[in-house]
């Protein structure tokens, strides 16, 4: 792989969502120009590109990634649901491929992800495959519980909470697991970066708080209200996690809290919507700190610079605010000291789809989040459900 100042040197994003576009964003000051690509001929990342480095097709489509990336020096993605085939193809001609093909197809199969945490050692709820929907009439005796489809699954879809049988007919068809229902207090999540080199960086554990139909992250709180001794307990089993998988990037840790037990819930080998309010909250951004990491740089500084909250601009469906009335709230949220807009450029919107997030930053944990839910009972949803199109 050729240095990452040659100016010759070309790195390449599968995925051009908003993580891509934030991930742009950070790139530039490294004088790094990603070529992307992405299904959407008009996904986020395309304004963001340099002429002719946004390129349209299937992520999944193992010839169109083999002939995207087969100029690259270092190829990296912003989701998972890409082809490992084509990763693996690439890296045999001399593609550097972060993180490693391998680790990606560990976490495209949750029945698989699962299973490797159990046989290491990490702790996370107890699980059962589920290859039919039928075969839940055995599994009676493990309700209540949480039925999760092994792929494809993501933003909250692909994930069902069985109660009783009664619930069985909203089972998939398609191959599941069934985990145990963890009664958890609280929901949180870690990130750590680890590059080629091993070295490592850490983000103190922020909280989630979901949204109770759709299982999409509502409010972020950084940092998490947890003991010294769980946060501490939280960092250091994202580090050995991130060392067992020898992951080159960034790595999102999801955990539940439960009886000051940590369980790791799921895994995702890249830049995490738990990690959006490091851009202003952070010594360093998690996008700048994956890109440190694939290009094998020293890890930035992590450290909480100031408590901050993040909340989700998500999709409405049936609005009829129009664009002077969303511009008009936009105008009184940006006066209020410490809120900080980011919109993601998506040209449709649909019910529940991430268009954007804020993320309040406060001296006062208390006062952020106060300010933060005061900023939800004004806005509803999302101020960029009904932008131009």
């Amino acid at each position: 792989m050729r240095a990452f100042l040659d100016p010759d040197f070309h790195p390449g994003l599968l995925g051009g969502g908003q993580l891509g576009r934030m991930l742009l964003a950070a790139g530039f000051r490294f004088q790094q120009r990603f070529s992307v690509l992405d299904p959407d001929p008009r996904a986020p990342c395309f304004d963001l590109c340099p002429p002719g480095q946004f390129l349209q097709g299937a992520l999944t489509d193992h010839d169109r990634v083999c002939s995207f990336a087969e100029n690259l020096d270092l190829l990296t993605v912003e989701i998972e649901n890409v082809s490992t085939s084509a990763l693996r193809a690439l890296r045999d001609r001399g593609v550097v491929v972060r993180p490693a093909p391998e680790v990606i197809e560990l976490v495209q199969d949750k029945l698989v992800q699962k299973r490797f945490l159990r046989e290491r050692g990490f702790p996370t709820a107890d699980f059962v495959p589920v290859d039919r929907a039928n075969d839940l009439v055995g599994l009676r005796d493990r309700l209540p519980g949480v039925l999760k489809l092994r792929r494809a699954g993501y933003d909250g879809r692909g994930v069902r909470v069985l109660k009783s049988e009664a619930d069985f007919d909203q089972a998939f068809e398609q191959p599941a697991l069934l985990e145990h229902l963890v009664p958890f207090e609280r929901e949180i999540a870690v990130l750590v970066s680890r590059n080629a080199s091993g070295e490592i960086a850490c983000y103190d554990a922020v909280e989630m708080e979901f949204h109770p139909e759709q299982n999409l992250v509502e409010l972020l709180f950084a940092p998490a209200r947890l003991s010294d001794t769980l946060q501490k307990r939280a960092r250091e089993l994202a580090c050995d996690l991130a060392n067992t998988l020898g992951i080159e990037g960034l790595l999102a840790v999801e955990m539940f809290v439960h009886e000051e037990r940590l369980l790791i819930n799921e895994i995702a080998p890249r830049p995490h919507n738990s990690g959006h309010h490091t851009i202003e909250a952070c010594v360093t951004s998690q996008f700048e700190q994956h890109l440190r990491a694939i290009l094998n740089l020293p890890p930035g500084d992590p450290r909480l610079v100031q408590p901050a909250v993040m909340i989700n601009l998500l999709g409405e469906s049936g609005s009829a605010a129009s664009f002077e009335a969303k511009t008009a709230q936009v105008r009184k949220l940006l006066a209020r000291p410490g809120v900080h807009l980011h919109l993601y450029g998506k040209r449709e919107s649909r019910p529940f789809r991430k268009m954007g997030h804020i993320t309040v930053t406060d001296a006062n944990l208390e006062q952020a989040l106060k300010t933060a839910r005061e900023i939800r009972r004004q806005i509803g949803n999302g101020i960029s459900a009904t932008g131009p199109g």
